[in-house]
């Protein structure tokens, strides 16, 4: 198949849906009824709560939920074919993805801007929502180690044998690196100007562009800070510190309103390289089994592609987003429909163009990891086009400087939902944190401790060895997804909604995580019985097993609640 012709059948099946279901959805959930006031406006605080035009909203939520993810899922899970992986983006984003982020910012708005933790509690029980959020605060520690890890790496300066900076060979990262400290910087004055000083919006986004377009300039020709990895993950440490407690208008909203347009030139670029290259998809199989061999053992379809490709159709991070930081700043009930279903199907878009680099990557010798495959498969369609063939290296250099943009951009919004979960987990139900006056609580919900705690224990992880439990991510990704999905059925059954939609994406992910962590549990134990095992497949067999179980109780929770009956004191 031509890819072409593959995006447009994509493109337009991704807009029938958000047309037809999405509108079907808002119908159903009464979204917009009754012009209610969304907890951006109920509970301002200047902080958290702050309300965000609907293109700044989308801007964040947008780069927030897709970062490398529909980059990176596509491209892992390119060995069983582009056919299988089409087919579950396209299904996944409109009947999963979609439903399980717009309905969980439909259930936050509703709970006072609050987690899917704090609809647990409010749905379900005590019990459960202190069982999800400690399985979500890990997940985020995990996340938060991993991408600070990543944006060190990214930064970082080459070392030689002698244990000196290799300059030369860390220009690139150093370039990066000083792109990224230049882009936060204009995040902060375009804030300054349009929250406190009122500066019109369209005259600030084209400036900000124009601001976007002179940093990445002097980034890629002036980039003095050669540190080393170790050193920027300390500084990366206390940025996310800083940049969780920040009230988002100053930095949150602004950095990401901004980056989301990086996010769209990457969009535009790949859209121009498939319709100007249009390349047959003939390198990249369309189907290649169910069961493929590799380096990694025998990888089955069934449940790895429904693992691998999170971003790019169902992630469990999303419901994080949509109920953790979106929900406080989405100024209209109408924007949740634009900013979460269809920030997903977008998402999907960008999942299918990356199918489309995979197959011309594989043309023309762009294998080496996902940010090459990526780059190198789009700037290498752009660069076919007749009169355009001097762009390529300067469009790959881009695209890498894009990428590693929105490792930066997904490390701080964890930070701020792994903050929120650790204050949450000590609250009532109802509760907030201000209702606290007193005792040990009021220590563990303060916005600095719970930062401080999140922060150490991310930066020491990424520092001390988070590959080693990695493998376990996707797994408690999807199971994230399967609990988001489960919390906002019980809440809408609670209150007399229709919630039949949710019923078979949750099964079906709650099928796939547990399969996928039981065979996780049985291949770490086989390199444990094989003997010289350090304590990484250790750690993946007991924490696969906890999730098991912790899966199973939260299901069982959620049946009963859905079958009407009474909820269980905790």
């Amino acid at each position: 198949m031509n890819a072409l012709v593959l995006l447009i059948i994509s493109v337009a099946i991704l807009v029938c849906g958000y047309i037809f279901y999405g509108g079907w959805l808002c119908r159903q959930w009464g979204v917009g009824e009754g012009d209610k006031p969304t907890p951006a406006h109920t509970m301002e605080d200047g902080v958290d709560y702050v309300p965000a035009r609907t293109p700044v909203l989308m801007g964040h939520h947008f780069s927030s939920i897709a970062g490398a993810g529909p980059i990176t899922g596509p491209i892992g899970a390119a060995m069983f074919g582009w056919l299988p992986v089409t087919l579950w983006i396209l299904v996944g984003g409109i009947f999963f993805g979609g439903v399980h982020d717009f309905g969980a910012l439909v259930a936050s708005i509703r709970h006072n801007g609050q987690s899917i933790g704090e609809i647990i509690s409010a749905n379900m029980s005590r019990r459960a929502k202190r069982l999800f959020l400690i399985f979500a605060y890990l997940t985020l520690i995990l996340v938060v180690a991993a991408f600070a890890s990543i944006v060190a790496s990214t930064f970082g300066a080459q070392v030689n044998e002698e244990g000196a900076i290799d300059i030369a060979g860390s220009a690139s990262n150093a370039s990066v690196a000083m792109v990224s400290l230049l882009f936060i910087v204009i995040a902060i004055v375009f804030g300054f100007f349009v929250y406190r000083r009122n500066a019109p919006m369209l005259v600030s986004t084209i400036l900000g562009i124009v601001a976007i377009v002179v940093c990445m300039a002097i980034g890629m020709n002036f980039h003095p800070f050669y540190l080393t990895a170790n050193q920027w993950m300390v500084i990366v440490g206390i940025y996310i510190a800083i940049a969780s407690v920040t009230p988002v208008w100053i930095l949150l909203q602004p950095r990401d309103y901004l980056s989301s347009f990086l996010l769209y030139a990457m969009l535009a670029i790949a859209v121009v390289g498939v319709v100007g290259a249009h390349p047959n998809m003939d390198a990249f199989p369309a189907f290649e089994g169910f069961a493929i061999t590799n380096d990694s053992g025998t990888q089955l379809l069934f449940p790895v592609l429904f693992t691998t490709v999170a971003c790019g159709a169902i992630s469990g991070f999303h419901s994080l987003v949509s109920s953790g930081t979106t929900s406080k700043q989405l100024d209209k009930e109408t924007d949740a429909k634009p900013i979460a279903y269809g920030g997903m199907l977008l998402e999907c878009v960008l999942a299918v163009l990356t199918l489309c680099a995979i197959a011309y990557a594989r043309t023309n010798g762009h294998t080496n990891g996902a940010t090459d495959i990526f780059a190198g498969g789009i700037a290498g369609m752009v660069a076919s086009i007749p009169g355009l063939a001097g762009l390529e290296n300067m469009l790959y250099t881009l695209l890498i400087l894009t990428y590693s943009a929105f490792c930066l951009t997904s490390l701080d919004t964890a930070t701020r939902l792994a903050r929120f979960m650790f204050q949450e987990f000590w609250l009532e139900p109802g509760e907030t944190a201000k209702d606290v006056k007193e005792g040990w609580k009021k220590i563990m919900v303060n916005p600095y401790v719970a930062t401080i705690i999140t922060v150490i224990l991310g930066i020491l992880l990424g520092m001390t060895g988070y590959s080693k439990i990695w493998g376990l991510f996707g797994a408690a990704n999807q199971l994230l997804a399967g609990l988001g999905l489960l919390a906002v059925a019980t809440w809408l059954g609670n209150i007399g909604k229709n919630n039949k939609m949710f019923l078979l994406p949750m099964a079906f992910m709650m099928v796939v995580t547990i399969c996928s962590l039981a065979l996780t549990v049985k291949n770490q134990v086989a390199l444990i019985s094989a003997g010289g095992a350090d304590w990484g497949p250790y750690a993946q067999a007991i924490l696969g097993v906890l999730l098991i179980v912790l899966a199973v109780i939260l299901v069982i929770e959620g049946v009963q609640t859905l079958f009407g009956k009474s909820k269980k004191a905790a």
